[in-house]
């Protein structure tokens, strides 16, 4: 198991920078003083308006600057600083994330590290030919078949987390796990889920809908389609009242509308049903606009920041840069972005950053544990395997985490190996 710099001198610029209070250069570049060489450059596109992706970019772009900070203060990458240099992007059209991208080859950027992007090709096509490593958070199996399909044309790219896949794959193992555990007893074994329509959340329903059937512990017994943006889950409700199903699964990802969401569950709940909301908790405004409404709610990530020792002392080194004043932090893609920074170190300590070419062997060849987990990329999809559906080993992948609320504050469940909190009972159990 590596940590950030796994190389002789690089090791010892790591602790350095672990204790290293120098306050960062104004942003976007973010190069200090203790290293004076060349800058190496990073290009993030950053979605900074819109109606979705905010917020966790954010997240990401603060993870990015923490692990820049830390690492420029204690002397760069082999005496150079890295440089961050921010791009807007329209996520959400692929005109508008095809222009961040150029923006961000013509500055000849050495690398280019992206949270994510809503529609893949358009960033994978638009970087086919700049052969600086691209590394992203999609967290899209699409994403991974083009690469996979297309090695040499994309043999740049990775992405940093598993497929949306495993969010379907994966909460019917849960179910059965905490069934079998006995934290947890069903009230009965119909499942209702309930689905954005964009191709994201359709694929997480497929998957789960074919592993419910497969493993034969619980049956889908009604699938309800939404359209972002939601302005009122009323009819929603009436047709989980309707189905009275044991398991609800929201299968959305804008924590505005999942606080929206709880608010209303809350008030008018189905009586014992286990409520799991896939991924939109992380994002820091949920626990904010939800409030008490938020107790007892179950949510997942197949890709966020641990809470064991490594974990913990990137949230403690997190909440201390930002949120001194209070707040809720991010629990996905800030973890994201510090990771990709310190692989990408990583990678520069080996080759020089101009060299496109030894770079991408370079992060070929890694094994790198960091706060979201063991990261590999020497598989034909170039991306960390999968803890525990394709992999039995956690420190040869990324755990995919069940969150539950719990007094007010995220806590992880699942999986054993990692979990701060036994499941509890929400209200509408009791």
């Amino acid at each position: 198991m590596t940590q950030p710099f796994p190389f002789p001198v690089p090791r010892r610029t790591v602790l350095q920078a672990l204790g290293a209070s120098a306050a960062a250069a104004a942003w976007p570049s973010l190069a200090q003083a203790q290293a004076k060489g060349k800058p190496i450059s990073i290009g993030l596109p950053i979605a900074q308006s819109g109606p979705a992706g905010v917020a966790d970019h954010a997240d990401y772009l603060n993870g990015a600057k923490l692990a820049a900070k830390q690492i420029n203060a204690a002397g760069g990458v082999k005496g150079r600083p890295i440089e961050l240099r921010v791009v807007d992007i329209d996520i959400m059209t692929p005109e508008g994330t095809q222009a961040a991208f150029r923006k961000l080859i013509d500055a000849k950027v050495q690398a280019i590290a992206s949270p994510f992007v809503l529609i893949p090709v358009p960033a994978m096509t638009t970087v086919a030919n700049y052969k600086a490593p691209y590394l992203h958070g999609n967290t899209q199996q699409a994403s991974l078949d083009l690469v996979r399909k297309n090695p040499k044309r994309y043999d740049h790219i990775y992405q940093i987390d598993p497929p949306e896949t495993f969010y379907g794959a994966g909460f019917p193992l849960f179910c059965e796990q905490m069934e079998a555990s006995g934290a947890w007893k069903p009230v009965n074994r119909k499942v209702h889920i309930v689905t954005e329509q964009i191709a994201y959340t359709q694929t997480i329903t497929q998957s789960a809908e074919a592993q419910f059937k497969a493993r034969g512990k619980y049956e889908v017994a009604k699938v309800t389609q939404i359209q972002f943006p939601v302005q009122d889950w009323g009819p929603v409700m009436q047709d989980l009242k309707r189905t009275g199903a044991g398991v609800i699964m929201i299968n959305h990802w804008v924590a505005a509308e999942l606080a929206a969401f709880a608010k209303q569950f809350a008030a008018n709940p189905v009586p014992g049903a286990l409520v799991y909301l896939q991924y939109g908790p992380s994002q820091p405004e949920f626990l904010t606009l939800a409030g008490p409404a938020a107790e007892g709610m179950v949510w997942g990530t197949v890709y966020g920041v641990y809470a064991d020792k490594q974990g913990q002392t990137f949230r403690d080194q997190y909440k201390a840069e930002y949120l001194s004043k209070g707040g809720v932090m991010g629990l996905v893609y800030t973890g994201g972005g510090y990771d990709t920074v310190q692989l990408l170190a990583n990678a520069w300590a080996q080759a020089e950053p101009e060299n496109f070419a030894a770079v991408n062997q370079a992060i070929k060849r890694l094994r790198y544990r960091g706060v979201n987990g063991h990261y590999r990329f020497d598989n034909p999809n170039q991306a960390p395997l999968h803890y525990p559906l394709e992999t039995q080993k956690l420190e040869e992948g990324i755990a995919h985490l069940f969150f539950q609320v719990q007094g007010g504050q995220h806590r992880i469940i699942a999986p054993e190996v990692l979990k701060e909190s036994a499941f509890k009972a929400a209200p509408w159990m009791k």
